[in-house]
Parts: C-alpha cells; structure tokens; sequence
C-alpha cells in the first residue's frame, strides 16, 4: 500500500512540473517583445499561425494589445515616438477599387490636413481589402468619413475605406486581401462619389503613394522598409498646423484692421490665406493669422 502511495505521488509531482513549465512557455510567447528600432517581421503564415495560438487580433503585440472599435486612432501614439524604422511585407497587397482616377492627393488642404487619397467611383463600386486582416471599426460619421470601415492587417498596417455606401462585414471579421468589403458610394462629408482611402500605422497616417503605384495598382515593394524621417516627411506640416490660429471676420473687418488686432502684418495674412492685399473678405469667412 505504501509503495503504491509513493507512485502516486511521484507522478502528481511529475504533472504539477508539467503543467508549470507549459504555463511558464506561454506566458513567456505572449510578453515576448519585438525589438522597438527595427522590426524584421515573420512571414504572413507565422504572424497568422501566432495570433490563432493566441488569441489575439492582427499584429497585437505591434499595437499593445489595443483592439479598439469606436476610434479610428486611439493609440495617442506620436509620430517621434514611432520606431525610426520598420519592415511592412506587402506582397499580398490588392488594390481596393479598379479606377485610376484620384480626385485629391495626400496632404494640405487649406486649412487642413487630408489624410488620404481620393479615387473617383460610380456609386455602387466594389471596394475591396487591401490585405489580409480584421476588422477593427464600421462606423458612420455625417459631417466627416460617412459610412466606413477600418482594417487592422497582419503587416502590422491599418487601411481605412470612407464614404461608402453599403457595408457587407462585420467588426471582428476576417478577411483576406481582395475580399469585397463594401460599395462604393457618396456619404458624408464629398462632393462627389469617391473612396477616401488611408494607410495608417500605429494611427499615423502614411502617405499612400510612398507604398503604392496608383497607375499600375501595385506596391512599389513587396517588403517596405519605413524609414520614419522619410515617410512621415509631411510632420513638419503637421506641426505648423497644430500652431496655426484663426479668425472668424466679422462685420466692418478689414485686412489691415484685422492685422492690427492680431498683431500681424497684411502681407502676412495674405501668405497665410493665399489671398493678395485687395481680396474682399466676406463675414463669417475663416482666416488663418498665425
């Protein structure tokens, strides 16, 4: 009876260091961290092999676990504190619409920033994912994206489609590169049927056209490096936005009243407002002075 006892106990002590040393190796695959300078990802398969075994959403560790449905960035991430480099494989990549024709580039627009590119449609259009990925966001917003959807893909890059008109998936879907998402269509903040289409990393927009042809519909590289100077290039706008300051004209302004008041110059104002000296300003009309 005796020996039978010290059996007995010899394997509970073996199965309780198994069971330790299985939990010890998983906790250690989910805290593992990639390298902050430069990341040299695994191949699509692994990264989604990995985050089936994990549970987890598209590139999880990449965006700390953060898996939100209501904000298209809210990571609060800045661009100086993004890695100062990065490899994206984008072999997959699918071009999201079949036309050719943009209606409005990445960058400034008066008084803002346009985070995008505009490709003209027929409302109804096929939209497409760019990649393979998830599902993070399917939203509508009136005065802005209107209808839209954002993708969180296994590249470790975030795509946003706006201003569609019907949506066929769901938060938290998969899907694969080329997968029909949406309708193309007029909603919201355009004037005219067009996709607004956004590549974004850790919620800084990227300029489209630094990653993709737009005449052939190909990447330009099957792996992208981002080098941060170089394709967040467009932050020194960014930042001058962030300080500008504006005026609202009100009855009986004038140029050289509102310089005045502001502390500025005419020819200042003007250069701020691509305005000359004898533009007619019109009450209610917003201006830059800073």
């Amino acid at each position: 009876m005796q020996a039978m006892r010290n059996k007995i106990f010899f394997l509970l002590v073996i199965l309780c260091f198994s069971q330790a040393a299985f939990a010890t190796e998983l906790a250690d695959t989910l805290l593992i961290a990639q390298p902050i300078d430069t990341i040299q990802f695994q191949t699509e398969l692994e990264l989604e092999e990995e985050r089936l075994w994990c549970g987890l959403h598209p590139a999880d560790s990449l965006y700390f676990g953060c898996w939100d449905t209501e904000w298209v960035n809210p990571y609060k991430i800045k661009i100086d504190s993004l890695p100062d480099s990065i490899f994206f494989l984008c072999r997959n990549y699918v071009h999201p619409i079949e036309s050719k024709r943009i209606t409005s580039n990445f960058g400034l627009r008066r008084y803002r920033f346009h985070y995008g590119i505009d490709i003209g449609l027929n409302v109804g259009d096929t939209v497409r994912s760019a990649f393979d990925g998830q599902v993070r966001i399917i939203d509508y917003e009136k005065r802005g994206y209107g209808r839209y959807i954002v993708v969180r893909h296994s590249n470790g890059l975030e795509t946003v489609y706006a201003h569609l008109a019907k949506v066929f998936m769901h938060v938290n879907d998969t899907v694969k590169a080329g997968q029909p998402i949406a309708l193309g269509g007029n909603t919201g903040r355009s004037t005219g049927p067009h996709l607004h289409f956004e590549v974004r990393f850790l919620g800084n927009a990227i300029n489209p056209t630094k990653l993709i042809d737009f005449e052939s519909q190909q990447v330009l590289q099957e792996n992208y490096l981002m080098v941060k100077k170089e394709t967040y290039d467009h932050k020194k706008i960014l930042d001058e936005l962030a300080k500008a300051q504006y005026c609202v004209v009100r009855s009986g302004d004038t140029l050289s009243g509102l310089a005045r008041r502001y502390g500025t110059s005419v020819s200042a104002l003007c250069k701020l407002n691509k305005i000359s000296s004898k533009s007619i300003i019109r009450i209610g009309q917003r201006l830059r002075y800073r």
